[in-house]
């Protein structure tokens, strides 16, 4: 992409109402524009950066065995007066009404929704174990909306909804979810602790949530420092093997690591004290096994192995997609900008053309446009007639991982420089080799193209979301 042809309003000023520090770069960098209170209006590199999130999201999904299907955002309020939580969800929920007099509400989660679709379709255990998913919008209507997209009341959110016979089969599929948020997390960058946690309205007497550290968490965190020791790196992991899935599970939550809400003083005294931290974390998952809370009243349920009906044992998992590129930045970033992780980065880098106009060196910039596309990488040429100052300031602010800058200076040398952004080292090098090293960066983050058939855990085959 050509700076000159894309839409970037970038501003210099800091927003007066940008409390934090991802609502500040996120209206700086011409992420987003606020459309009213909490909700936001996605701008052409905002809107880049959720995709590419929500990508991540369905392929390590499809690649724990997961389906993707698509809910609506206005729900009946039946469904929710049957499962008895529509009198009890209190003020955060929209409510309206149809113009034939109709209630309806705007999703702010989709248990009932799922469990609707299921009960009307899967009659046999044999139809089982079955998660179902969706990436979709959401609302809840917050008091006080604020932080920009961490606590704003539209959000994008992946939720997830796992049916199984048993309560053995649930709690497998609730572990295969813990793994597969790990995964995805790792992807992007982030270390996202799992925290046992407070099921709140929805319910249930399992749950974790994935917390990122960062000084404008909204929780008070208190954990054994060994977790964050703990990584998935590259392990194959097999989602069918449930004692592999069990043992990562155990692996991630077996030492202290809890939110204020479940906060255990006496057991947290038994951490060695060289490893008791506190601290505050952003909220970006979270995964529940309720059992039959919503099966029983909404009768979802199938014929077991002895005839008789049964009631599914149910879980649901959701990542907040949208809250996730507040988190990244938040836990990424400097005094200059957003320090993008090469896994999650809208471009993969920067070419910054010193002296536009200069023959040699538009058509140094051109070549190395031309090539680095050609690796099926996407880089963003700053060929605009302005001063270097502003184009390396530009290039800050959005965080792109690398930059190539391009001067007549060192062409007369045969060489451009290549920049980190995160430790502002530079090397000199020539065209040829600046594209090569590039390409190598990008190796493990770019997938070989027409490989977007994942094998999941049921052995068919589900093509990955592009």
């Amino acid at each position: 992409m050509r700076l000159s042809r894309y839409f970037l309003p970038v501003i210099k000023e800091t927003p007066s109402e940008a409390k934090i520090v991802s609502h500040r770069l996120m209206l700086r960098a011409g992420m987003i524009k606020q459309s009213s209170a909490g909700i936001y209006s996605w701008l052409p590199l905002g809107f880049k950066l959720l995709r590419k999130l929500e990508n991540i999201v369905h392929e390590e999904q499809q690649r724990a065995g997961h389906i993707p299907m698509l809910m609506p955002t206005l729900q009946s309020a039946d469904l929710w007066r049957e499962s008895g939580r529509y009198d009890g969800y209190g003020e955060e929920m929209l409510r309206m009404q149809d113009r034939h007099g109709r209630d309806l509400l705007f999703s702010p989660t989709a248990e009932e929704m799922f469990t609707d679709v299921f009960r009307a379709n899967v009659s046999s255990y044999k139809d089982l174990p079955l998660t179902l998913y969706q990436i979709q919008w959401k609302f809840r209507d917050e008091i006080r909306p604020r932080f920009g997209v961490m606590r704003g009341r539209e959000f994008l959110m992946k939720d997830g909804y796992n049916f199984d016979l048993t309560k053995e089969d649930a709690l497998h599929a609730y572990n295969r979810h813990l793994v597969s948020y790990l995964r995805t997390y790792e992807r992007m960058g982030l270390q996202a602790i799992p925290m046992r946690a407070d099921s709140g309205p929805i319910g249930g007497d399992y749950t974790h949530e994935f917390l990122v550290l960062a000084e404008t968490g909204e929780s008070e965190v208190f954990y054994d420092s060994r977790v964050t020791d703990i990584k998935l790196g590259d392990r194959d992991i097999n989602f069918d093997d449930v004692a592999q899935c069990q043992g990562v599970m155990e692996e991630f939550t077996s030492l202290y690591a809890r939110t204020d809400e479940t906060h255990v003083a006496d057991e947290f005294s038994k951490v060695p004290e060289a490893n008791q931290r506190t601290a505050r974390g952003i909220e970006v998952g979270q995964i529940f096994y309720f059992g039959t809370t919503y099966s029983e009243p909404l009768g979802a349920t199938v014929q077991g192995p002895d005839g008789a009906k049964t009631p599914v044992h149910m879980g649901s998992h959701g990542i907040g997609v949208s809250r996730l590129l507040g988190a990244i930045i938040e836990a990424s970033h400097d005094d200059k900008g957003i320090i993008w992780p090469e896994g999650v980065t809208p471009f993969h880098c920067g070419i910054v053309n010193l002296k536009t106009g200069d023959s040699e060196a538009d058509a140094a910039c051109e070549s190395l446009y031309k090539e680095i596309t050609a690796l099926g990488l996407e880089p963003l040429y700053d060929d605009r007639d302005e001063r270097a100052g502003a184009k390396f300031g530009t290039m800050d602010l959005i965080g792109l991982p690398w930059r190539i800058t391009v001067g007549p200076r060192g062409l007369k040398n045969g060489v451009v420089e290549l920049t980190s952004r995160r430790t502002g080292e530079s090397e000199e090098m020539t065209p040829a080799q600046a594209v090569t090293k590039i390409a190598k960066i990008y190796a493990p983050h770019v997938p070989v193209k027409g490989h977007g058939d994942v094998e999941p855990m049921s052995g068919r085959s589900f093509h990955t979301w592009m």
